[in-house]
């Protein structure tokens, strides 16, 4: 398919691994030993004509198992477009390889536990969002590279990529150990990116959205929260717009932060946090979206209480309660909030370049977009202050005539729209195991019955997978991220610690009972007492397990298993 060309080869002997470096001419090679694990610089010329050959598109890095040392590749990409010239590249399929030639040296136990790891480093990359560009840096926004000196432009990719968002910066570490190594060391970023040419006016821009997805602190919606007490957020996200346009260029920044939890916030974690991201970003406006009673009126209690405890006058502070004001599909009602923060959007601005390389505007802050659970709330949000920004950019750069408004612009729409709710669903999917809610407002720009349907539906199975699937994930996450290494020694590992049968068949029970159930609700039998009968057994059936369930809770939730500092407290 379109996209899918190879750039780089890797020589496989049973002694070594050799990596072509993928510079058009270049002879450098990757040397990694199987034996030794050594890694050194060669030449082409020291590969052994007997070696087996294969192509790939890059280096993820390396990382241990049970078995031993293990090599991440990446085999298949897709190009996303084209950013300022260069190339954006989603990786599609990976390949784990192992060092050592057999697994023949490993018990029993060992060689099922390596197979668990092994499904969990794989769980992490079949999750769909990993980006990458080998010659363009993605892990930072425009402005940010606008604004760095001339020795920053002579660092390798993987010295001067902002390590919140290197997803593989721990498979990395052994060739971010040495310097020479480094142009096989391909940064990748997690999130979402799209890339479209739009026409307005007869008049063609790029428009480009990219979500980057922090790695530190990054994990599943139940068991990572709050803010740690090194600064850093739960599930944090940078998402940049940008519009190129004959030379020109503008972006817009946003940032959003899922998985509130009051005992998680320390004022310590709290004020290191804010001090990094009014350092980084400038002027910071925090938006709460969560709910003002219930279970989360605490939380945004608790929030608004540290913000104020700061004292600082960069930090502006919001609380919207989302549900209670848009609830009976009144979805017209979010332009209270944006019309509330107009004067602060126009303070803030935005990032833009003339044709002639002039810079003529910087963003001076950035709307941090808060809430509960998941992105749902937060990406309906961001979409409309990012479209009020670019009616501003386009009109600016001379895409939209003075009077004429984005939303007049049925083909755009669309496109935005569009845009927007798959990066929702993208990001949602990455944090909470679906896709995201509330995206038929984003897609149509109003609540639907058939949305409301599909909300109902997805809360279903986040609420399967948040309970009986999510502490694999959170493990797999933990491995990739370098959150639990797997020791040299041949000690058990925590996943030997293994359930009883009913706490592994027993959801399943209760999720085919229930979807039984369903099934019998939707076609029905030949009389209604045979339709009732089967109702009413499917029925009894699951309401039996879930209750069983319910009352084991803690016993039969998928909690994780490997424990790291984060886990303790």
């Amino acid at each position: 398919t379109a996209g899918d060309t190879w750039e780089q080869v890797k020589h496989t002997t049973p002694e070594k691994f050799y990596i072509e470096a993928c510079d058009e001419g270049a002879d450098a090679v990757l040397a990694i030993d199987r034996v030794s694990n050594e890694m050194t610089l060669t030449g082409k010329k020291d590969v052994p004509p007997s070696a087996v050959t294969k192509p790939i598109c890059g280096v993820m890095g390396t990382i241990r198992l049970v078995a031993g040392m293990y090599l991440v590749v990446i085999t298949r990409k897709r190009n996303v477009g084209s950013l300022l010239g260069h190339a954006v590249w989603k990786a599609v399929d990976f390949d784990v390889i192992s060092y050592k030639k057999t697994v023949l040296h490993l018990s029993e136990i060992q060689s099922q536990e390596n197979k668990t790891f092994l499904s969990m480093l794989n769980n992490v990359l079949s999750t769909d969002g990993f980006y990458f560009c080998t010659d363009f840096d993605l892990t930072h926004t425009l402005q940010r590279l606008a604004n760095t000196s001339p020795d920053f432009q002579e660092m390798s990719l993987l010295e001067r990529a902002d390590q919140r968002f290197v997803w593989n910066g721990n498979l990395l570490r052994e060739l971010a150990g040495q310097p020479e190594l480094h142009r096989f060391a391909l940064p990748v970023v997690h999130g979402f990116i799209v890339m479209k040419p739009c026409r307005i006016n007869g008049k063609i821009f790029e428009w480009i959205l990219i979500s980057r997805r922090s790695c530190f602190r990054a994990g599943v919606r139940y068991y990572v929260r709050g803010i740690d007490s090194e600064g850093h957020a739960a599930n944090f996200v940078e998402t940049e717009q940008i519009v190129l346009y004959e030379g020109a260029k503008a972006s817009f920044v946003q940032v959003s932060v899922s998985g509130s939890r009051r005992c998680r916030w320390g004022m310590d974690g709290f004020q290191r946090h804010f001090d990094s991201q009014l350092l980084i970003y400038g002027k910071q406006t925090i938006l709460n979206l969560v709910n003002q009673k219930g279970s989360e009126k605490p939380l945004e209690q608790a929030f608004a209480k540290m913000v104020s405890g700061m004292n600082n006058g960069m930090l502006n502070y919001i609380a919207f309660d989302f549900h209670k004001e848009c609830s009976h599909m009144r979805w017209e009602r979010l332009q209270i909030l944006v019309d509330a923060v107009t004067e602060t959007q126009d303070e803030y601005g935005y990032f833009m370049v003339t044709s002639e390389g002039k810079t003529v505007s910087q963003q001076k802050g950035v709307f941090r977009s808060n809430c509960m659970d998941c992105l749902d709330r937060t990406n309906v949000i961001q979409s409309l202050l990012a479209r009020r920004s670019l009616q501003t950019q386009l009109q600016r750069i001379g895409v939209l005539n003075v009077g004429q408004r984005i939303e007049e612009q049925a083909e755009f729409e669309k496109i935005y729209k569009n845009a927007w709710a798959d990066n929702a669903n993208a990001c949602a999917v990455q944090y909470a195991g679906t896709g995201a809610l509330k995206t038929d407002f984003t897609r149509t720009g109003k609540r639907t019955r058939w949305g409301l349907l599909m909300d109902g539906w997805n809360s279903m199975i986040r609420y399967y997978k948040n309970n009986f699937s999510d502490g694999f994930r959170q493990d797999s996450i933990d491995l990739f991220l370098g959150n639990f290494a797997v020791d040299e020694t041949e000690g058990p590992t925590p996943l030997r610690v293994q359930k009883d049968w009913k706490f592994l068949t027993l959801p399943i029970i209760m999720l085919v009972a229930f979807s039984m159930c369903i099934v019998c609700l939707l076609m029905a039998g030949d009389t209604l007492t045979e339709t009732l009968a089967y109702v009413m057994f499917w029925g009894a059936a699951s309401a039996i397990t879930a209750t069983i369930i319910l009352f084991n809770g803690q016993d039969f939730v998928d909690a994780p298993k490997l424990v790291h500092k984060e886990k303790l407290d």
